[in-house]
C-alpha cells in the first residue's frame, strides 16, 4: 500500500460493532472492498490478554491491507497495547479511534472524547506511530464533540505522524441521525497534506457525489454494508448487484461464518440473515424459519430457496 493506493479511490470497510468480523471482510474483499479495518479493540482489554480480545486480531486470509482499530486515553496503555499488537503478522496499520460516541467509551476518555483533548489526542497518535512496527499510523475522528472543530483536530492526527486520517461528517452530537457536512471533511482536507478518507452515510447512489463534495481520497462504508457487502461492487461498477450475486454473497457469508465459528457460525449468522432478507417477499416467514435451525443443511437449503 503506497501513495498509489489512494489515486485509485479505494474504498475502506468501516470498523462495525457486533458486524465486522473476519467472515464479512473476507466477504467483502472478495466483491469489492480495497481495505479492511477491525472492529473497535478496547487497549485495555487488549493489554490484559483475554482469548476473546486477541481473537479480534484474527484476519481473513484475503485481508490485505488490514488495520486494527484501537480505543484508549492512556499512553502507556496504548503503548502495551502497541507492543502487543506487533507480535501478530499480517496486520498493516493501526488506527486510533477519535470518534466513538457511545457513552461508556466517552465517560473513560476515549472516542470522541479525545476531540476535547487535542493534546492528547496527539500524545496518543505519536505512541502508536513511535512503538508500532507496522507500516501505518492512522485515526478516525469526527468533526468535533459538540461543535465542529475538524481543523485543529486534522492538523492534530497529522502533526502526530499520521498517515491518513478517516473522517466521520458529523460531530459526536449529531451521533448517526444528523445530517453528514462532506463540506467539514473538503475543508479538512485543504489544510491537510496526507491523505483523507470520508465517512458517514454513504451508499452506491450518493458516494459519487461524496467523492466530489469531500474532495476526499477514499471512502468508507460503514452501516451501508449491513445487508449489502456487494455495495462495494455496486459503487465501482455503478450496476445495481443482481439477484444471483446476492444470493452467492449471501452462501459465501455463510460458508465464511462456518470456516470461522464452526458450528456456532449457524446461530451467530442469523442477525445477517435478518438483514439480508429485508424488503424482499416472505422476509417474516423466512426470518421466523432460520431462527428456530440450528443445521448447517437445513440453512443452506432455506438460503438456497429464499434467495433464488
Amino acid at each position: 500500500m503506497t501513495e498509489d493506493f489512494f489515486k485509485k479511490d479505494p474504498l475502506f470497510l468501516a470498523p462495525l460493532a457486533g458486524f465486522s468480523d473476519p467472515p464479512l471482510r473476507g466477504v467483502v474483499k472478495k466483491f469489492g472492498c480495497d481495505a479492511t479495518v477491525s472492529e473497535m479493540i478496547s487497549a485495555n482489554a487488549l493489554v490484559f490478554e483475554g482469548e476473546k480480545t486477541l481473537k479480534m486480531l484474527e484476519k481473513n486470509a484475503a485481508e490485505t491491507p488490514f488495520f486494527v482499530q484501537i480505543a484508549g486515553s492512556d499512553a502507556e496503555i496504548i503503548k502495551k497495547a502497541v507492543l502487543l499488537i506487533n507480535k501478530f503478522d499480517g496486520i498493516d496499520g493501526i488506527d486510533l479511534n477519535c470518534g466513538c460516541p457511545v457513552p461508556k467509551v466517552v465517560k473513560q476518555g476515549a472516542g470522541s472524547a479525545l476531540l476535547l483533548d487535542l493534546p492528547r489526542l496527539s500524545r496518543l497518535v505519536e505512541t502508536i506511530k513511535k512503538y508500532s512496527n507496522k507500516k501505518f499510523t492512522s485515526a478516525k475522528v469526527r468533526l468535533g464533540f459538540s461543535a465542529v472543530d475538524i481543523e485543529n483536530i486534522a492538523r492534530a492526527v497529522q502533526s502526530a505522524g499520521a498517515d491518513f486520517i478517516a473522517i466521520h461528517g458529523r460531530t459526536r452530537a449529531g451521533g448517526y441521525s444528523a445530517a453528514v457536512d462532506y463540506g467539514a471533511i473538503a475543508r479538512a482536507g485543504r489544510v491537510l497534506q496526507i491523505p483523507v478518507i470520508a465517512n458517514g452515510d454513504i451508499n452506491s447512489a450518493n458516494a459519487p457525489a461524496v467523492r466530489d463534495l469531500s474532495g476526499a481520497d477514499a471512502l468508507m462504508i460503514g452501516r451501508a454494508v449491513i445487508g449489502r457487502p456487494w455495495i462495494f461492487r455496486e459503487i465501482k461498477t455503478g450496476e445495481q448487484a443482481s439477484d444471483a450475486l446476492k444470493k452467492e454473497v449471501v452462501l459465501y457469508h455463510f460458508a465464511q461464518m462456518l470456516s470461522h465459528y464452526g458450528v456456532r457460525g449457524v446461530a451467530i449468522f442469523r442477525k445477517h440473515l435478518h438483514e439480508y432478507s429485508k424488503g424482499r417477499e416472505n422476509a417474516a416467514s423466512f426470518r421466523e424459519q432460520i431462527n428456530h435451525v440450528a443445521a448447517e443443511s437445513e440453512t443452506t437449503r432455506l438460503i438456497e430457496e429464499f434467495f433464488s
